[in-house]
């Protein structure tokens, strides 16, 4: 039975891709082959899509998925034909229905999360875990401002806070939105249609700020998100929806406060095999435990992913988005 995947040959829109029948050699050394059960849907997707993030082409596409090992290369001790793992550290290709991937990417699946929610959680949990846990490790009382409450990464974040005992204050665009950020964990959520929200963290912080911004918007919201700091505060850009932050003068962080900005990745913080099974295994405790719910808003068929593209794009998307092969 062949296997198929997304490619696509230009970058563009969702048009440029392609449903097409692929063909995979043996997994080297290293490698393992899985046969692919869950994708899951990402922002950074897009980014490489369009050209932002430049790839190779013609390209694979995808770097989250739920799968089951079908073949092993040499060298892959540890592993075997039938187990569930899932990976978002790998190489592109997770849009596909098989994928030879690296042992050291794949990180196992308890048996009480099941594959779809898996694929959901992983990347964007992944993502929560080292800017809540690593980057700006967050204290039980404080209070922190995170943009796109509602978005896939926002809501993991909103319920891990909430967990960690932390006032989370989230931004997002309409009053649907809103009500689904309060459900996962945001005390306070501004409509940033509507407010400014400088202004309003003020308010709610009794004019202190906050000690840390997390902000994956980009071009549109860096200057406010700065004013929403107290002094030293840091500002966690890690994302671009709305473009990338260009042409900086850096003396505006003086002026604002002498405060920090960081633009991290997680392959900067996860490249440690055993710090990322570590963080997977935090991550999927919580998933089984019921603290973070992976929130799958949308499924899409993986040769229907252009759809799935523009409803992302369009941000008509609510939660966590899974392609099904």
């Amino acid at each position: 039975m062949p296997d198929y995947g997304i490619r696509f040959h230009e970058t563009g829109g969702p048009e440029v891709l392609r449903y097409e029948e692929i063909e995979l050699p043996p997994p080297g050394r290293g490698e393992v082959r899985i046969r692919i059960t869950a994708i899951g849907l990402n922002f950074v997707d897009t980014y490489r899509r369009t050209g932002l993030y430049p790839v190779e082409l013609p390209s694979a596409l995808g770097a989250e998925a739920t799968g089951v090992v079908t073949e092993l290369g040499e060298g892959t001790a540890g592993l075997a034909v039938g187990d569930r793992v899932a990976h978002a550290t790998g190489p592109l290709g997770t849009y596909a229905t098989a994928q030879n991937v690296p042992a050291d990417c794949l990180v196992p699946i308890p048996d009480g999360v099941p594959d779809e929610a898996a694929a959901a959680v992983l990347l964007k949990g992944l993502t929560a875990w080292y800017l809540l846990r690593r980057t700006y490790p967050v204290q039980p009382g404080e209070t922190v401002v995170f943009h796109a409450a509602a978005g896939g990464v926002g809501l993991i974040a909103g319920q891990w806070l909430r967990h960690l005992g932390v006032r989370a204050i989230g931004t997002v665009g309409s009053a649907e939105k809103a009500k689904i950020a309060t459900a996962n964990g945001y005390r306070d959520v501004i409509l940033y249609s509507e407010e400014d929200v400088a202004a309003r963290v003020r308010e709610l912080t009794d004019g202190a700020g906050v000690p840390v911004v997390y902000d994956s918007v980009g071009a549109a919201t860096f200057e406010n998100s700065l004013d929403c700091l107290r002094p030293r505060g840091l500002m966690v850009s890690f994302g671009n929806a709305s473009g990338p932050v260009t042409g900086v003068n850096l003396g505006i962080l003086a002026s604002k406060g002498s405060l920090f900005v960081t633009r991290p990745t997680m392959a900067h913080y996860l490249s440690d095999r055993n710090e990322l099974r570590a963080a997977a295994a935090e991550l999927f405790e919580l998933v089984e435990r019921g603290v973070i719910d992976p929130n799958i808003g949308q499924r899409f068929a993986l040769a229907e992913t252009a759809n799935a593209h523009r409803a992302l794009e369009s941000r008509a998307t609510t939660g966590s988005t899974v392609l099904l092969p």
